[in-house]
């Protein structure tokens, strides 16, 4: 089996506050730590109702602080809602403060709807710079970047922070061009990322980053006892999912049962079916078999689990599970 690593989005339960969210994000990372994961990363989301993590190298600044082996980074940090050389003194940070543990992914979203766009002084277009963004911060690092000569980042310069994108389509393009490795997920349906997988592949250049491609394939992962009580898991994430599509908002994780229990649109009932597709979801030999052959498939050389559900004990089980399925426990 590939590698396996996690990123946390920091949901937020229904019934508890934000806080809990983010210290329930540090006592994971502890938790995948112990159990043997690669890497830990979190997510960045602004004005999300569901979602905690809106400053993601400060809680990652506390993931590393409170672990001391795991790879700890963002999964990611939205380059177009921020300055390069911002982003590249964060990370010099990071990096100074927890050397050769620090993982920089870096994704082309901006804000989740024009009030935010506006809140953080962005508009849609400001990925269409990605490449540049992404070319300057990296620049920060080595020296090189001349967009604004004689000006320095500190203390990112002369630090190696391994760069990540974050993609679906496009910006698996934008990976290969500048050599770095790519993290991937089939929010388009896997068709759709294995074909851009492989003109990663094809188009790749190397870099001082990655002398060759390296895929990163992200998605959920549901273990638990039986097959109906991990797919019992998918069901809270769905019904926010669906929710967000119908109605433009994420709401906290709610009960799977109270979740099976409401009545639903036909819209929403749509969205919500749709939502429980295409996970890997099982006991632990079946979401193995599973697993074994999606990274066949997609040739990935590591996988990110991005599982969230209402039921705190059950995820750290999922992990757990999954984790002595593979034999790195």
């Amino acid at each position: 089996m590939t590698r396996l690593s996690v990123l946390d989005r920091s949901r937020t339960r229904q019934g508890e506050e934000p806080a809990q969210a983010l210290r329930n994000t540090v006592a994971l990372a502890r938790e995948a730590e112990r159990l043997g994961y690669h890497r830990f990363w979190v997510s960045e989301h602004h004005g999300v109702p569901g979602v905690a993590g809106s400053a993601p190298t400060v809680l990652a600044a506390a993931v590393a602080a409170a672990t001391t082996r795991i790879r700890v980074g963002t999964g990611g940090v939205m380059l177009p809602n921020h300055r390069p050389m911002v982003v590249a003194e964060q990370f010099g940070v990071l990096a100074a403060l927890f050397p050769g543990r620090i993982d920089m992914g870096l994704g082309r979203s901006v804000g989740f709807t024009d009030g935010v766009r506006r809140a953080l002084g962005r508009e849609k277009e400001a990925a269409d710079d990605f490449g540049a963004q992404l070319a300057e911060l990296l620049g920060y690092f080595d020296g090189s970047q001349r967009t604004h000569r004689d000006v320095h980042a500190r203390p990112a310069e002369g630090l190696r922070v391994p760069a990540f994108v974050l993609a679906t389509g496009a910006g698996a393009d934008l990976a290969a061009e500048a050599g770095l490795p790519l993290v991937i997920a089939a929010a388009r349906g896997e068709e759709r990322m294995l074909a851009a997988i492989d003109r990663y592949r094809d188009r790749f250049r190397p870099s001082v980053q990655a002398a060759e491609p390296y895929v990163v394939v992200s998605g959920t992962v549901a273990v638990a006892g039986t097959a109906d009580r991990a797919r019992e898991l998918l069901v809270p994430e769905a019904w926010s999912s669906a929710y967000s599509r119908t109605h433009g908002e994420f709401p906290p994780l709610a009960p799977a049962a109270e979740v099976r229990a409401r009545p639903m649109s036909e819209r929403e009932r749509a969205a919500y079916e749709q939502s429980l597709k295409g996970h890997i979801a099982g006991t632990p030999e079946q979401a193995v078999a599973e697993l074994a052959a999606l990274v066949a498939r997609s040739g990935a050389d590591e996988f990110l689990v991005t599982t969230s559900t209402y039921d705190r004990t059950a995820l750290l089980d999922s992990y757990r599970l999954l984790a002595e399925a593979v034999g790195q426990a």
